[in-house]
């Protein structure tokens, strides 16, 4: 085979990945489409529960609707009936506070996270969420704290261990500062 039919082949190879990539993409973004479009359509006919308007309002985070999803989620909380388990009041809350995160609204967005880790205490991902949002408050110390009681309930957590190590790279905050200072 000679370089310029190698070339071409490889080209084409490469085209056609690319193809493959932005046809998933857009299918993936049709899919979006047509669920946020049947979700509003049901909900402006009936009232939702609370499960229906947590999958509207998951929807619309996807879109970065965030307005739009806070108010969802807000009704969500609403329609929550007293036997609906804590997870569910947990998802919902983690849900509000990422989009008010998404929104640079951290100060509020830590309340909901709050609320969500009181629903549910071992949720580690609105713990994570939390700390994420602490280090954005500039409270780098207690969302080290808040990281180190992710790597409690699951010492794998990759999202909890590589940012506790920007924040010991940042700050000089460690597991043994923290223990100091609480005077283990």
């Amino acid at each position: 085979m000679d370089l310029p039919q190698t070339y071409l082949i490889g080209l084409s190879l490469l085209l056609l990945i690319i193809a493959i990539l932005v046809g998933r993409q857009l299918l993936k973004v049709r899919a979006n489409e047509l669920k946020l479009i049947k979700l509003e359509k049901d909900g402006s006919s009936s009232t939702q529960s609370a499960a229906e308007l947590y999958e509207l309002a998951s929807v619309q985070i996807k879109k970065r609707l965030y307005p739009q999803a806070i108010s969802t989620l807000k009704k969500a909380l609403k329609e929550l009936n007293d036997n609906e388990p804590n997870e569910a009041i947990a998802l919902i809350e983690n849900a509000l506070g990422f989009a008010m995160a998404a929104q640079d609204d951290f100060k509020s967005a830590i309340v909901h996270y709050k609320k969500a880790i009181k629903a549910k205490s071992d949720y580690p991902v609105a713990l994570n969420n939390l700390a994420f949002a602490n280090q954005k408050i500039m409270q780098d110390e207690k969302a080290y704290e808040i990281y180190l009681e992710v790597v409690k309930i699951d010492p794998t957590n990759k999202t909890a261990l590589e940012q506790m190590k920007k924040v010991e790279r940042r700050t000089g905050i460690n597991k043994e500062t923290i223990e100091e200072k609480k005077g283990f």
